[in-house]
Order: C-alpha cells, then sequence, then structure tokens
C-alpha cells in the first residue's frame, strides 16, 4: 500500500474520529493508554519534541502541558485542521505540519524526542520511518512510541468469554502474518449502538509487525532500546471504565521508549 492510499484513509477517518474522540468516546485512549505513555515519559520540560501522526491534535497539548516545545505532524489534512484550530483557540506554542511521517523533512539533529501515539504501526514502511527519527533527534534524544501490542492484537484476535458474558482469555492467530495494508473496520465501541449504525466505520490500514521485527527495525536503525511498558487497567479503572477491563487479561498496548546514543 501506498502512503498517498493510507493518506486517503486517514483522511477519511479524520472528521468523525476528532468530533467522537473529543467527546470521550476514545475510552482506551483517555482512561489508559495515554496517562500510561506520560507516566513513562521522561521529563521534557524545555525540550523540543515532535509528535509523529498527531492526529487531532490531544496527546500533542498533553506533552505540551508538560513544558516541551511541540510539533505536531500528520498525513490528514482534517486533523491538522482541526489542530491548528484548537492551538488558535488556547495556544501552547504547537507548530502543526501536514506531512508524510516516512520521508520526515526537517534539518539533522533538530530534536530532543519524538512522541509517536498509536501511529507507527499504521505506517507503511516502519524501517524507513525509524531511519527518519534517528536522522532528526539529537545525540542522546528519544523516540518513545506507543503500538497496539504485537504478541496479543496480530491481525486476528478474540475475545473469549464465560456463560455471564465476562472476557476471560483471548484467542490470537496469524501473528507471523506481516502483510501489508490490511484495512481494519470498527467504530468506538463506547458509542451508543443506535448512533454507531448511523456512522461510518473507520477505515484503518494496519502494517503489522512481530515484535522480533520491531526490535530488529529499532536496533537497525541506530536507536537503543532502553524501556517498555505494557498498560494493564487497574481493579478500580477496569469497574469505572468497564471497556478497558480486558486488558487485565493481556496488554493491548506496547510502549518503547529507544534513544540515540
Amino acid at each position: 500500500m501506498k502512503a498517498s492510499d493510507v493518506a486517503a484513509h486517514w483522511e477519511s477517518n479524520a472528521e468523525t474520529w476528532t468530533i467522537y474522540s473529543r467527546a470521550g468516546y476514545d475510552k482506551y485512549r483517555d482512561a489508559l493508554n495515554t496517562p500510561a505513555f506520560l507516566e513513562m515519559l521522561p521529563p521534557v520540560a524545555g525540550l523540543a519534541g515532535l509528535d509523529l501522526g498527531c492526529g487531532e491534535g490531544s496527546n500533542t497539548r498533553a506533552v505540551a502541558r508538560l513544558g516541551a516545545r511541540m510539533t505536531g505532524l500528520d498525513i490528514a489534512p482534517t486533523f491538522i485542521r482541526y489542530a491548528r484550530e484548537t492551538e488558535m483557540q488556547a495556544p501552547l506554542g504547537i507548530d502543526y505540519i501536514l506531512g508524510d511521517g516516512q520521508c520526515i523533512d526537517f534539518p539533522e539533529a533538530n530534536f530532543d524526542f519524538i512522541t509517536a501515539f498509536m501511529s507507527m504501526m499504521d505506517m507503511a514502511d516502519q524501517r524507513q520511518v525509524l531511519k527518519g527519527i534517528h536522522h532528526v533527534l539529537k545525540p542522546g534524544g528519544f523516540l518513545q512510541f506507543s503500538i497496539l501490542h504485537p504478541c496479543f492484537m496480530p491481525p486476528t484476535r478474540r475475545n473469549i468469554r464465560n456463560e455471564a458474558g465476562e472476557r476471560i482469555a483471548v484467542e490470537i492467530a496469524d501473528y507471523f502474518d506481516e502483510s501489508d495494508g490490511r484495512i481494519e473496520r470498527w467504530i468506538f465501541s463506547s458509542i451508543p449502538q443506535a448512533e454507531r449504525e448511523m456512522l461510518t466505520p473507520f477505515a484503518i490500514p494496519r502494517f503489522h509487525r512481530t515484535l522480533s521485527t520491531w526490535v530488529s527495525m529499532i536496533v537497525d536503525a541506530g536507536l537503543t532500546i532502553e524501556a517498555f511498558g505494557e498498560p494493564t487497567a487497574s481493579p478500580e479503572l477496569a469497574k469505572a471504565e468497564p471497556v478497558v477491563a480486558d486488558t487485565r487479561i493481556a496488554p493491548i498496548f506496547l510502549h518503547i521508549r529507544a534513544r540515540k546514543l
């Protein structure tokens, strides 16, 4: 799949994604994934950062509130439009740029750190992306990114439920299938059913890689892995937000931090 095709899919998603994620329907992001990511993030106050695949900018703004000077990059014009509008209304000093993560067009050694919230598994040539990240990071700078967990969220996954309908296990398959550009179609599950039926599901291009492939790509790009994270809901969070309770069975997300030495 070409980068232009990936861009077209994300542009088709962007309007609905922005409206409903900002309305609080992306429970996995807001309740678990982003808080865990920020907790793992090293201090960034005063540093120059790039948010790769920034979407409509919510996570970029969360990092900027920690004191970083942020630039956001995304391939979908509608995401960038929403992000810029929010920045105009409540400035945090963020510069949002329309661009492709596969050809990161910034000067060498330009950023102290790079974040990528749930975007890199949707990029066709992750090896090239990681090389570009190495190029624009300063020596000693780091990349921290989150992806769907390759071991527990491969192309085929199904929740196993007991007689009461409670999720008790997961069934997985096709872990070694690294076919490019598989399109997954879904919508935020917390949107009321009647409203969901009126919406066009998201079209998400997936570029699944095994864990060993991710490690080899990171190392080949000249980065050194220094931290892994596998966020799981606490019992209290699972009770308050039942949609994320399945992360107590097996992780859905993987967080990785790697450094340019």
